[in-house]
């Protein structure tokens, strides 16, 4: 008992300061993605509160260029494996913002009745919080949200799997618009 006790004592500096290591090299994000991930420019994801499997798959497609960007493809090109899995897990640790704006009241049942619709749960939980490799929504920026399914639905967005991109077919600008509007005001 006594051994586990000093082996935990001795460790907590360890964690502490891969915490602090972890939060400086994720300070380089705040520019774009907002302090501990919480993005404050509407066309940039927020990444607090993202699964830490879908931060890590992103950047990995960032890096090997199957998912292009003009600002993220070059930072993530140097992105070692460790610094990718440490950046997956420092931003799954943060606490996602309240959202910034509330939808029309008029427009959440509507929106409910979308994601219901179409089945959004299924993959991406039934909070919509993301799991896996599939990000979160709620409290997403509603311009990051509705530019993301414009491209799956143009099918110019990369999709791993083909799934977003079928699920946004039938999906109209209206449908986008709601969708985008009712995700981003949900906490």
């Amino acid at each position: 008992m006594l051994a586990t006790a000093v082996l935990l004592l001795a460790a907590t500096p360890a964690i502490a300061a891969d915490a602090t290591a972890a939060e400086k090299k994720a300070a380089l994000c705040a520019a774009c993605h907002g302090p501990s991930g919480n993005s404050t420019i509407p066309a940039n994801p927020s990444l607090a509160g993202q699964p830490s499997q879908f931060i890590t798959t992103q950047l990995i497609m960032f890096r090997d260029g199957r998912r292009k960007d003009p600002q993220m493809s070059p930072i993530a090109a140097s992105l070692a494996n460790a610094d990718i899995n440490e950046f997956g897990k420092y931003f799954s640790a943060q606490k996602p913002a309240p959202p910034a704006r509330k939808t029309d009241p008029a427009k959440v049942a509507e929106g409910r009745r979308l994601t219901e619709q179409y089945n959004c749960t299924a993959c991406h939980g039934a909070e919509l919080k993301g799991q896996q490799h599939i990000p979160r929504l709620v409290g997403q920026q509603m311009d990051y949200l509705r530019t993301q399914l414009r491209g799956f639905k143009a099918g110019t967005r990369f999709d791993m799997d083909g799934n977003m991109t079928s699920a946004a077919q039938p999906l109209s600008e209206k449908d986008i618009e709601v969708l985008a509007d009712y995700l981003s005001a949900l906490q």
